[in-house]
C-alpha cells in the first residue's frame, strides 16, 4: 500500500523555522521525483519546490527561493522541506508528491501557521 505520510507542521512565529518531513512506503522511493506544494483555503495547489530521483537537482518558487530548502534521503525514504524566515503568507496546507513519468502519489498534507 503506497503511504506518504507528512509531519512537522505546527504554530510558528514570523521569523521562525520549521522542518517538514514525508515518509514514502509501499514504491521504490529513490526512482520518484519528489515535491512539497502549499494550498490556503480558496487558492489552487501551489508548486513550492521539487527534487528529482537522479542527481537531487532542485527547484524552488519564487516565493521561497532564499528561505526554503528540499532535501530527500533516499535510504529512509524521507523527503525534508527545511523553512526558514516564515512569513504569514506562508500559512497553508503544505502537501508531498511523488511523481514520475506515469504516476503520482500524494500525503495527507500537514498544517503550518504562522502567526504572533
Amino acid at each position: 500500500q503506497v503511504q506518504l505520510v507528512e509531519s512537522g507542521g505546527g504554530l510558528v512565529q514570523p521569523g521562525g523555522s520549521l522542518t517538514l518531513s514525508c515518509v514514502a512506503s509501499g514504491f521504490s522511493f529513490r526512482v520518484y521525483g519528489m515535491s512539497w506544494y502549499r494550498q490556503v483555503p480558496g487558492k489552487e495547489r501551489e508548486l513550492v519546490a521539487t527534487i528529482t530521483s537522479v542527481g537531487g537537482i532542485t527547484n524552488y518558487a519564487d516565493s521561497v527561493k532564499g528561505r526554503f530548502t528540499i532535501s530527500r534521503d533516499n535510504a529512509k525514504n524521507t523527503v525534508y522541506l527545511q523553512m526558514n524566515s516564515l512569513k504569514p503568507e506562508d500559512t497553508a496546507v503544505y502537501y508531498c508528491k511523488a511523481h514520475n513519468a506515469i504516476r503520482a502519489y500524494w500525503g495527507q498534507g500537514t498544517q503550518v501557521t504562522v502567526s504572533s
